[in-house]
């Protein structure tokens, strides 16, 4: 019987595998405090590999392949790249300066590096191993891609805005204003949109992208005071777009929760409740599931995305802040 048992989970599983293209969905969280970054597996909805990476990782990007994670490493001022079905660091590159959140093009070539210190963008060569532009920025914080190859987004912090970069001419071809000091952001998958959390708003600002201008500001429900230690003066942190482009899910760290704006109705759901100082938001690529990084709880949140309902909390490390869930392919 018990010999049965295995043979049937075995084939489950290869079962699973085989319906997803022979792929594992694995979400990972950068312990912004520690030395590491936690793996869990959305099979299990448990951690299954903690990769040490350096004091202070602070950002995670990866090609649409699946088959190498990017991380940032203040401490060490590089970038590091990391075999996803192996869990080991491949390449270190150094950097100019403190990188903060990256993001890589989806063929893997490029990856674009904030340099909190030097108020530059770095553009890493992943071929050639190295930086090979740097473009001025005033304060940068975080960049995005919106599935492209093309152009990669950067926030400054200190020109309210968020600047985008043709990899083609390895140079700027727009800035849109964010109404405010702009936190993380997400772009609509046909580039005309951009949300923005922005310093001191609870909610978030959206921009049209084309017209270079800010259309909407909204505020989510009133919320008590922020007490998290890791963010100041920013009660709304995290907010990403669902897969279909039709959901805005936003993070309150006051609340302690997750609002889901409906950008068709434009109304807001109820609070989902999570861990103490939601930060950071990212959505399995199927869009079954939506993860959020509890940074004062060192634990991240898993919530069924058609449900809206936690369903699962997974202890992490130190300060968890960015997410990412990336498709590994099994073999």
């Amino acid at each position: 019987m018990n010999l049965l048992c295995v043979v049937m989970a075995f084939a489950a599983a290869v079962n699973a595998a085989a319906a997803d293209g022979g792929a594992r969905m694995l979400l990972y969280v950068d312990n912004s405090l520690g030395d590491d970054i936690s793996v869990i597996d959305l099979g299990t909805l448990k951690v299954v590999d903690t990769i040490k990476v350096g004091n202070q990782p602070h950002a995670l990007c990866a090609p649409a392949d699946g088959r190498r994670l990017f991380t940032t490493i203040e401490s060490e001022k590089n970038l590091k790249i990391i075999d996803t079905l192996t869990g080991k660091i491949t390449a270190t590159i150094p950097v100019t300066g403190k990188p903060n959140e990256c993001a890589a093009t989806p063929d893997g070539r490029y990856v674009g590096v904030p340099i909190r210190d030097g108020d530059s963008l770095d553009i890493v060569d992943t071929q050639q191993k190295k930086v090979v532009k740097v473009l001025p920025v005033k304060t940068p914080h975080n960049c995005f891609n919106s599935g492209n190859n093309n152009d990669i987004y950067v926030s400054s912090m200190g020109s309210n805005e968020i600047e985008v970069v043709d990899l083609k001419k390895m140079d700027y071809s727009a800035r849109i204003p964010t109404g405010g000091i702009p936190r993380p952001y997400a772009v609509s998958t046909d580039e005309k949109r951009l949300y923005a959390a922005v310093t001191n708003l609870h909610g978030f600002t959206i921009a049209d992208i084309p017209a270079r201008k800010v259309i909407a500001r909204v505020e989510l429900p009133p919320a008590p005071p922020l007490d998290c230690p890791l963010e100041v003066n920013t009660p709304t942190h995290g907010l990403a777009l669902s897969p279909d482009d039709k959901q805005l899910w936003v993070t309150s760290l006051a609340d302690g929760g997750v609002y889901v704006y409906d950008l068709v109705t434009r109304k807001s759901s109820p609070l989902i409740h999570v861990g103490k100082c939601p930060n950071w938001v990212a959505f399995s690529p199927d869009g079954k599931y939506c993860a959020v990084s509890n940074s004062d709880t060192n634990d991240c949140s898993i919530i069924d995305a058609h449900t809206r309902r936690e369903v699962a909390r997974v202890k992490v490390g130190k300060g968890p802040k960015r997410v990412l869930v990336v498709r590994v392919p099994v073999s």
